[in-house]
């Protein structure tokens, strides 16, 4: 735990302001041996997923091993971001005891927040249309981030990130946390290995989105900073169930909103189409081509795609299958095939997943816990489970995914270009016009 000097008790001596001084440089400059050297962290978004994403890190962050505190939160609604607060606070003053933490310091504009030099890292768990955005800024802030997935909403932010990330040498964890999940590194050490013989298709399972969502314009609450929330995307009236629910933490209705979220094809389909990759070789996103078709109901407010089905394939011939089901990943080769979703694994073959991995084959990185890696990484420099890249790559399927059901024909996709291949219209969906000031850099 750091120990907090005041201004007034640091004046009284020279020994005493030698010893406050290392305790307002960031722990990065001071090195993972240097006395009190907590991570200093913020969290950006504190709604559903955030508020999960925070409780993670306060947690994990009391390891003395990892030694990390969070010191700030930042939400668009101030009802949310005090909530977040208090639930600090409380949580360190039970672990820690009263007094012996930093009060938490709340912010409504994230830009705030990263222009402070003492923060090391941040947390960023707001809609989708916001992740490249906060995530570019706080690259290039110096700050390491834990993005939730999927990590941007358009293929070329996710390239703009990417870039941010490597240039400004920051640690990013993508939120993709089956890759610390033991079943799924499993079944993509069992099939880059060869148990399954050469692989010949993967078939990606996602749930369906459902429900209809009210276009009635209603009051913008006080407590909402709305037009920032709007950031890039176009104006549009404000109704709850284009925002989140001003009480409570369920669902919120911009999940089911084209303009902010694509739809489960990247809310679940960052999971498994990582898991897809993974399996398959975590290398560029060879892609191929894809083609797809899905429904959109009428549901008022909500319009993103409901059940799909899609085909595609890679570069090797290995094809991809994906529909709307029960969540899962299958692999397919020709002595076989593997299950495996969230808490199970199955083989056709049961001895399969009795087979240990050798020395001298391809064992994947293994993280037992995301966030905890996220918080060890920052420590070591070291890439964490699910850098940048991964999430970047599984993105791109999403999203070509995406292209293909709204455009109803085959795309193909040039994987080094990171563009489709003689499809004009296609590929100016590989972006949106951002509106003003809130364009990629």
């Amino acid at each position: 735990m750091t120990t907090r000097i005041t201004r007034r008790t640091a004046l009284k001596s020279a020994a005493a302001a030698a010893i406050a001084a290392p305790l307002i440089v960031r722990s990065s400059v001071l090195g993972a041996d240097a006395p009190s050297n907590t991570l200093r962290l913020a969290s950006i978004g504190t709604g559903r997923m955030g508020h999960g994403d925070m409780q993670q890190a306060l947690h994990q962050g009391l390891s003395p091993k990892l030694n990390a505190r969070i010191v700030a939160v930042c939400d668009l609604d101030s009802i949310r971001a005090e909530h977040a607060k208090e639930v600090c606070e409380k949580a360190y003053a039970s672990k820690l005891g009263e007094g012996k933490f930093e009060p938490i310091k709340t912010y409504g504009d994230y830009r705030e927040l990263l222009a402070r030099k003492d923060i090391d890292g941040v947390t960023i768990s707001t809609s989708e249309h916001w992740h490249a955005l906060i995530a570019i800024a706080a690259a290039k802030a110096g700050k390491d981030s834990y993005v939730q997935k999927p990590l941007t909403y358009s293929i070329n932010e996710g390239k703009a990130l990417v870039k941010a990330v490597r240039d400004n040498k920051r640690i990013l964890q993508t939120g993709s946390q089956q890759r610390s999940e033991v079943y799924f590194r499993m079944a993509c050490e069992l099939v880059r290995n060869g148990r399954l013989g050469k692989l010949q298709e993967i078939e990606v399972v996602l749930p369906t989105d459902s429900g209809t969502g009210k276009k009635d314009p209603m009051p913008v609450p006080k407590n909402l900073n709305y037009e920032m929330w709007l950031g890039p995307t176009s104006d549009a009236p404000y109704t709850e169930h284009r925002v989140h629910p001003q009480k409570g933490y369920s669902r919120p209705g911009w999940l089911q909103i084209e303009q902010y979220c694509l739809g489960m094809i990247t809310g679940w389909g960052a999971h498994m189409y990582d898991i897809c990759q993974w399996g398959h070789g975590d290398g560029a996103c060879e892609l191929a081509e894809m083609q797809a078709k899905a429904e959109f109901p009428d549901r008022g407010l909500f319009n993103v795609h409901t059940k799909f089905e899609a085909e595609g394939c890679y570069a090797d011939g290995v094809r991809i299958k994906a529909h709307s089901g029960a969540a899962g990943v299958r692999f397919t080769g020709e002595k076989g095939w593997i299950w495996v979703q969230r808490g199970a694994i199955k083989a056709e073959n049961p001895a399969v997943l009795k087979e240990k991995i050798k020395d001298d084959e391809i064992k994947l990185y293994v993280s037992t816990n995301h966030m905890a890696n996220f918080l060890e990484c920052m420590r070591t420099r070291k890439d964490p489970a699910a850098p940048v890249e991964a999430g970047h790559r599984a993105n791109t399927l999403c999203c070509i995914t995406h292209i293909a059901m709204k455009l109803g024909r085959k795309l193909k996709w040039d994987p080094a270009k990171e563009q489709f291949i003689g499809d004009d219209e296609a590929n100016k969906r590989l972006d949106y016009e951002h509106r003003d000031p809130w364009k990629i850099a």
